[in-house]
């Protein structure tokens, strides 16, 4: 066996893709709860679980994005970073999905990691 067949990435199912997908698309509508529980429950498929916790961090820092807006309300600002956070949100969702229908591991830029 080569050093080079050796180093090869595991290839990753049909399924475990369509689940990462649905975990990137469920965020669009429903937020942190499908990767919470995916992260919780596909504790045997490690794309799937690496997906969902970098969805459910991102989850977690829009957030608080959306918690610092309605703060800023009280000033004229809060409307426009409100706007700007679920653009954000939307776009780098929408990268997700792409990602993990390819396969790909993605990783939003700026999340907070605080689920290690």
């Amino acid at each position: 066996m080569s050093e080079e067949t050796s180093l090869q990435v595991e290839e990753i199912n049909q399924d475990s893709k369509n689940l990462a997908l649905l975990c990137w698309i469920g965020t669009i509508f429903f937020g942190f709860i499908p990767g919470l529980i995916l992260y919780l429950v596909k504790t045997d498929d490690n794309y799937v679980r690496e997906q969902a916790k970098e969805a459910l961090n991102f989850s977690i820092t829009v957030f608080i994005g959306y918690f610092i807006s309605s703060i800023l309300m009280f000033i004229a600002i809060g409307i426009l970073t409100m706007f700007v956070v679920w653009v954000v949100s939307l776009v780098f969702c929408i990268m997700g999905a792409i990602a993990t229908a390819k396969g790909d591991n993605f990783k939003v830029p700026f999340t907070l990691r605080l689920i290690k």
